[in-house]
């Protein structure tokens, strides 16, 4: 598996564990506010090899209880399945971040098993997903699959947005409470501007207020809504 980079230690990435988050190279989409853009083509650098993972791992058992597995888009990787697969072995519990895009590949391994977690992004209301997705055409079907088949409540799962200043108003939050309605945990996550943004310069953050507010839309449709990046 294509692995870029390594992050040793989190207690914020994977709710309810200690865990290391593994960052595969490759996405299928551009988001113009991606903090991760050294990730985003598929030549990016290997910067670990499979074998120096899982020796980080060994040595790590027991004081991580899980890995998370973000990217990039990890669902792209052709032996996603069989990488998960090593890391159970070791008794650790695999939470996967994902665009949805790959709905067939997303039901295969949480209905075998494979994941205890997933994050999916919901990049913005569905009239303008592939502007805000840097991937006009998209196929949005694609999107709904995941998003139904995560509703159904087949793996513990969240629904999470970036929202960005320039991209994103009320009327967005006003349609996508609708779309995930019954979802369980869905967090607005504060856009950050950084040396490593896509398009640097251009976007802002929202206040917090600003923020509360879109979450206040939400929040008829969902269990929880919660922000991420900003103290409240």
């Amino acid at each position: 598996m294509k692995i870029s980079g390594l992050q040793k230690t989190t207690l914020l990435d994977f709710p309810g564990h200690v865990a290391c988050t593994i960052f595969t190279g490759g996405c299928n989409f551009r988001c113009p506010f991606c903090h991760n853009s050294d990730l985003l083509d598929n030549g990016a650098d290997d910067d670990y090899t499979e074998e120096e993972v899982f020796k980080f791992l060994h040595k790590r058992k027991g004081v991580l209880e899980g890995v998370c597995i973000t990217g990039g888009e990890p669902t792209l990787q052709p032996d996603l399945e069989d990488f998960i697969r090593k890391v159970r072995e070791l008794g650790l519990a695999v939470k996967l971040d994902t665009n949805g895009y790959k709905p067939e590949l997303l039901k295969d391994l949480c209905q075998k098993g494979l994941l205890d977690y997933v994050a999916m992004d919901i990049k913005a209301s569905r009239d303008h997903y592939g502007e805000v997705a840097g991937a006009p055409g998209l196929n949005m079907e694609l999107v709904d699959e995941s998003i139904a088949f995560l509703l159904s409540g087949n793996t513990p799962y969240e629904f999470r947005t970036t929202v960005v200043r320039g991209l994103h108003t009320a009327e967005d939050f006003r349609k996508i409470g609708p779309w995930i309605k019954g979802c369980p945990g869905y967090y607005l996550q504060c856009f950050t501007e950084s040396g490593q943004v896509l398009v640097p310069g251009i976007y802002s953050d929202f206040t917090k207020e600003e923020m509360l507010g879109f979450a206040d839309l939400v929040r008829p449709y969902v269990g929880q809504v919660s922000l991420r990046g900003i103290d409240y």
